[in-house]
């Protein structure tokens, strides 16, 4: 009698490993392009931040992360690669709000004399 699909292995069972694809090198969905391209902005802010341009820097994370909200928002979720962690409005939901905090903060912070 064969063994139904949707039968799971057990421990000790023999599970055949899945083939490796050592060959491919870039996202596999339109979503992951996007998570790079807001990890590249972020990056970019970082390096702001470090050269003392920290409100603009933190301004520029603050959009890239309201720009994935919309993307994830926009793609379907088997596209939005690593952009999908949990349902779609929760994902752009809380995308949102870090990124709105993160604009907000920067821009209500007021300016300490003899700083940094």
């Amino acid at each position: 009698m064969a063994e139904p699909d949707h039968v799971e292995h057990l421990e000790g069972d023999p599970v055949e490993p899945a083939p490796e694809d050592d060959g491919r090198r870039y996202p596999s969905t339109i979503g992951g392009a996007f998570y790079l391209l807001v990890l590249a902005v972020v990056a970019a802010g970082l390096v702001l931040v470090s050269f003392d341009e920290w409100r603009l820097g933190i301004r520029l994370m603050g959009g890239s992360l309201i720009f994935a909200a919309l993307v994830r928002l926009v793609l379907r979720t088997r596209d939005a690669g690593m952009l999908a962690v949990r349902h779609k409005v929760l994902d752009a939901v809380v995308l949102i709000v870090l990124g709105g905090a993160l604009i907000v903060l920067a821009g209500s912070i007021p300016d300490q004399p003899g700083g940094f």
